[in-house]
């Protein structure tokens, strides 16, 4: 293909801080672009060696020589195809977010990231060194310029590559899922071919790392902002695509371009994604967590068997004495229909002996929520036992409203090791669960379609505590994901009294988040690294 340059794109699942395996996956994928594809060039994810984000781990000295040993053995192992590939660059006292070309046991061209992000969950600048220096490396005569992530958000590093002479722009990215994320991708970049007149190939990784998912979701864009290929999202590909040097135009391999997901199916990917890497690149067994009968819980049993198998999933229906027939019926009614294993321990006589052995410090004190959260912490006790002897990982079930509010019990519904529904309101939640049924029904519709109740006491129902969903989840994301006033939200229709009520109800459970285990992130905002409201704040509503 003596007119034309073709390009593998490596969407791959690379794992942060294992940077052997990392490089062997490279190596590997070098070997099955320049065999099977008899590709020119095969490009990689931002940060490919170490794995992005890996945080902290950077600033270890053990870190910065395995990664300089990778890069050997990459160089050394790379021959008869160009590779990018991105890694962390130490040079004395700096570190720079950066990628290379090596061909044939040489690294031809260096590039250092411009832009580094400060903001949401990005810290960049806690580490990294921004370099300003275009950089632009041949292939069959032909220039490309080189962007990393961050760089094609704003049009200085795109433009400097066009003024270098380059005729093709790749950006390799470790550009993480939120909702709508891909849309915004695809307006920036297409902004920058049109203001540079250049095709943009654009690179995402995949895979769960913590609270982040990548989606992967590459495109290959022509200089007038068409999509010409979009890679299949929260799935690993190695895609062929070609450059028509006659022409100046890419052309894709593989006709196909992936549709856009809705926001349910996106976000249910999503949740399955990064709840099956955390489990499987922390090598857990399997998980446990309880089943309530109501829809949280069967909404994280769906996406738990989704991710790793109903085989590897155990669910455990722990009754109490305001557990409704409705709610034991439905429980059972879901493990039967996912098969999975399913346990039902009744927690009478574990409350009861609680209560008991505690009668001297209560004395005659009437019942209040201690007793409420006694039943779940009793739960959180049975469950975290099962997960210590089975070494599988216990899920919690919260979702981001009530983690909001704080209704919720610490070490009890809240124990545990992952919380693959966090960042989703009870809103949310309902969409989801509609959505899963209309792969399989696996989910009672009357879980979805009744009241919500945590079941601790008699005829309980979250109205008795919360505002409706339909009115607390809207001033959530007001406040949470754009953070909008008092006045401002009280101006979108809501009343006063319940936008301080809850606003105020955030910032008294900051402690409680603070204790929470991860889950993953799908909004914006997500409760976690980039959520840092103080603990301690003598702020008041409205001010």
């Amino acid at each position: 293909m003596k007119n034309k340059i073709s390009i593998v794109l490596a969407q791959l699942d690379l794992a942060v801080g294992d940077i052997s395996g990392n490089t062997k996956l490279i190596i590997d994928s070098c070997e099955k672009a320049k065999n099977q594809h008899n590709a020119d060039l095969i490009i990689f994810p931002e940060l490919s060696i170490s794995g992005y984000p890996p945080e902290d781990l950077l600033l270890h000295s053990g870190f910065k020589r395995r990664i300089n040993d990778a890069l050997n053995s990459i160089k050394d192992e790379v021959a008869g195809i160009s590779a990018l590939i991105g890694f962390p660059d130490y040079n004395d006292d700096s570190i720079y977010n950066a990628c290379a070309v090596f061909r044939d046991k040489e690294e031809i061209v260096k590039y250092r990231k411009e832009a580094l992000p400060n903001y949401s969950v990005f810290d960049e600048k806690r580490y990294f060194t921004s370099d300003e220096q275009p950089t632009v490396f041949e292939l069959k005569g032909k220039k490309i310029g080189i962007n990393i992530c961050e760089d094609i958000w704003h049009k200085s590093a795109a433009m400097k590559a066009k003024e270098s002479g380059a005729e093709i722009i790749i950006v390799i990215n470790g550009s993480p899922y939120e909702k709508d994320g891909q849309s915004k991708r695809e307006n920036i970049v297409k902004q920058r071919a049109l203001q540079t007149d250049l095709p943009i190939v654009y690179l995402n990784m995949i895979g769960g790392q913590d609270e982040l998912v990548f989606d992967g979701a590459s495109f290959v864009m022509s200089k007038n902002g068409e999509i010409k290929y979009r890679a299949t999202s929260f799935e690993e590909s190695m895609d062929l695509f070609e450059f028509d040097l006659i022409n100046n135009e890419c052309v894709p391999i593989k006709s196909n371009i992936s549709s856009k997901l809705s926001v349910a199916e996106s976000v249910y990917k999503a949740l399955v994604r990064g709840t099956k890497d955390y489990i499987e690149k922390h090598k857990f067994s399997g998980v446990v967590m309880g089943l309530s009968g109501g829809i949280d819980s069967a909404l994280t049993l769906s996406i738990a068997c989704d991710a790793i198998g109903s085989d590897k999933v155990r669910a455990v229906m722990m009754p109490y004495f305001f557990t409704s027939a409705m709610s034991l019926e439905d429980a059972q009614c879901q493990a039967d229909t996912l098969n999975i294993k399913y346990d039902i321990l009744p927690i009478s006589s574990l409350y009861d002996s609680t209560v008991d052995l505690l009668q001297p410090i209560f004395l005659n004190s009437e019942k209040d929520s201690t007793e409420e959260n006694i039943q779940s912490r009793a739960r959180g006790l049975l469950l975290m036992a099962i997960s210590n002897k089975t070494g599988s990982m216990l899920l919690t079930t919260g979702n981001k409203s009530e983690m909001a509010v704080g209704y919720a019990t610490l070490y009890g519904d809240m124990a545990g090791g992952f919380a693959p529904i966090k960042d989703c309101t009870k809103t949310m939640v309902k969409k989801l669960a509609k959505y899963r049924n209309t792969i399989s029904e696996v989910i009672p519709n009357r879980v979805i379609e009744r009241e919500p109740s945590a079941e601790l006491r008699e005829n309980q129902h979250d109205s008795d505590s919360l505002p409706p969903y339909d009115v607390l989840d809207p001033i959530l994301e007001a406040f949470i994901e754009e953070d909008l006033s008092v006045e401002e939200i009280v101006e979108r229709g809501f009343e006063r009294e319940t936008v301080t009520s809850i606003l105020e109800m955030v910032k008294r459970n900051e402690y409680k988040r603070r204790q929470a285990p991860p889950g993953v992130r799908i909004s914006n905002r997500a409760f976690g690294r980039d959520w840092r409201y103080p603990i301690t704040s003598g702020y008041t509503f409205p001010e």
